[in-house]
């Protein structure tokens, strides 16, 4: 799988895929985008295959409640998938590892996310991780 680690998280997620495995991992300051628009990163994901990871959920696959309604995956018809990590405001690098290593332990039983989303979520209350995924575009 190769994974494009959004800006507003660390770049050990990066790291902690190639250590899974996945030396295709990057990160966008690794490939020259920091500071990017999403609309304009919506053609450099799409164009190299990668599995976007990020915390900027809603930016990417619109609101939880109707997930393709808005967000640059909205009009995409296939995408290699997205990676959704939700979390406190000020989530923290450890969170972010600990989210992500969740997503890649589920890809590791079922590694097909081809026109999928999955979220990993931890709510400010609670401990508990939630792991959601889904079609988008929805079929």
């Amino acid at each position: 799988m190769k994974f494009l680690v959004d800006e507003c998280l660390s770049e050990e997620l990066t790291r902690l895929a190639q250590r899974r495995g996945h030396a295709e991992a990057s990160h966008i300051a690794w490939i020259g985008k920091r500071g990017w628009k999403d609309w304009k990163l919506i053609d450099v994901i799409l164009e190299g295959d990668w599995i976007f990871v990020t915390r900027n959920s809603r930016d990417f696959r619109g609101s939880r409640s109707a997930p393709g309604s808005r967000g640059q995956y909205a009009h995409v018809e296939l995408h290699a998938g997205l990676v959704c990590l939700n979390g406190p405001v000020r989530m923290d690098r450890d969170l972010q590892l600990e989210l992500f290593s969740v997503a890649l332990n589920e890809l590791d039983r079922d590694g097909d996310l081809v026109n999928q989303v999955l979220e990993i979520s931890q709510s400010d209350s609670s401990d508990e991780i939630e792991v959601r995924r889904y079609r988008l575009p929805a079929e």
